[in-house]
C-alpha cells in the first residue's frame, strides 16, 4: 500500500526541524564559525581565516565536567572572546598571562615571572620603537589608545615594574605583537568573556577588490561572500584550508 502524500510531508517536516535542532544545540553549545578582521594574529592567523570554534573547552563545571572535555586556559592558548570594551565585537588573541602572573615587556621580548618566554610565533613588523608597547607596563604618562579606564587599573596593579594578573582574568595579545590592539590598551579578559578556543581553519580567502574579506555592514558581508563563493577556487588559500591551529 502507498504512503498517504500527507504522511511524506510530515517526515519531511520532522527531519527538517531535527536538522534545525541539531544545528541551533550545535552552534549554540558545541561550536561557532568566526572570521579574522584584522592583522593582529599574523601570521599565525590571516585576514580572511575562517575558523571554527569550540566553546566547550573552558566549560566552567557542575555536572558536565564529568562528562565533557573542559579544561582551564592556559598560557599559550588561543582564544575568542567578547572584547571587554565593546562586548558585541569578538576578539582573537593569545593569552601570555594567567591569574597570579607577573607580566612585563622588555625591549619587545616578553617576561612572565621574570623569565623570558620563547616565542616563536610572533612578529615584529614595526621599525620605530614604541616605549608603552616594547617595554609594557613601565611609562608614567597615558599614551594615545590606551582606555582611560584601564590606565587607572593598570597603575594599581604595577609592582616592580610588572603588571599583576588578577584572579578570574586573563592578560592577552597579538601574534602580530607591533600591530595588536590587545590587553596592554584596554586590560584584562574576565574568564566569563571567553567564548572558546579556535580549533580549525575552514576555510581561507585571500583579500581582494579592496580587502574583500573585511565587511562592516550586513549588505558588505552579502557581496563580500556572494564574491567569494563566485570566485572560489581563484580566492581561496588552499594551503591554509582545513589547517589546525596551535
Amino acid at each position: 500500500m502507498d504512503k498517504k502524500p500527507n504522511s511524506d510531508w510530515l517526515g519531511t517536516i520532522q527531519s527538517l526541524l531535527a536538522t534545525v535542532v541539531i544545528a541551533v544545540f550545535v552552534i549554540t553549545f558545541v561550536s561557532q564559525a568566526f572570521q579574522i578582521p584584522s592583522e593582529s594574529m599574523e601570521n599565525t592567523l590571516l585576514i580572511g581565516d575562517y575558523l571554527l570554534v569550540d566553546k566547550l573547552r573552558y566549560g566552567n563545571g557542575g555536572f558536565w565536567e564529568h562528562i565533557l572535555p573542559y579544561r582551564a586556559v592556559r598560557r599559550g592558548d588561543i582564544i575568542v572572546f567578547h572584547y571587554p570594551v565593546h562586548p558585541s565585537e569578538h576578539f582573537v588573541k593569545r593569552v601570555v598571562g594567567v591569574p597570579g602572573d607577573r607580566v612585563h615587556l622588555n625591549k619587545r621580548r616578553l617576561y612572565v615571572n621574570g623569565v623570558p618566554l620563547s616565542e616563536p610565533y610572533v612578529r615584529h613588523s614595526a621599525i620605530d620603537p614604541d616605549f608603552f608597547r616594547d617595554e609594557f607596563p613601565r611609562v608614567k604618562d597615558r599614551p594615545p589608545g590606551v582606555e582611560d579606564a584601564w590606565w587607572r587599573q593598570m597603575n594599581k596593579l604595577i609592582e616592580d615594574g610588572q603588571l599583576i594578573v588578577p584572579e578570574g582574568h586573563y592578560f592577552v595579545l597579538g601574534d602580530n605583537r607591533d600591530e595588536s590592539l590587545d590587553s596592554r590598551y584596554w586590560g584584562f579578559v574576565p574568564q566569563e568573556n571567553i567564548v572558546g578556543r579556535p580549533l580549525v581553519i575552514y576555510w581561507s580567502v585571500r583579500s581582494e577588490e579592496g580587502n574583500l574579506s573585511v565587511s562592516t555592514t550586513p549588505s558588505d558581508k552579502l557581496y563580500h561572500f556572494a564574491y567569494a563563493v563566485s570566485h572560489l577556487f581563484q580566492l581561496t588559500r588552499w594551503d591554509r584550508t582545513f589547517r589546525i591551529i596551535n
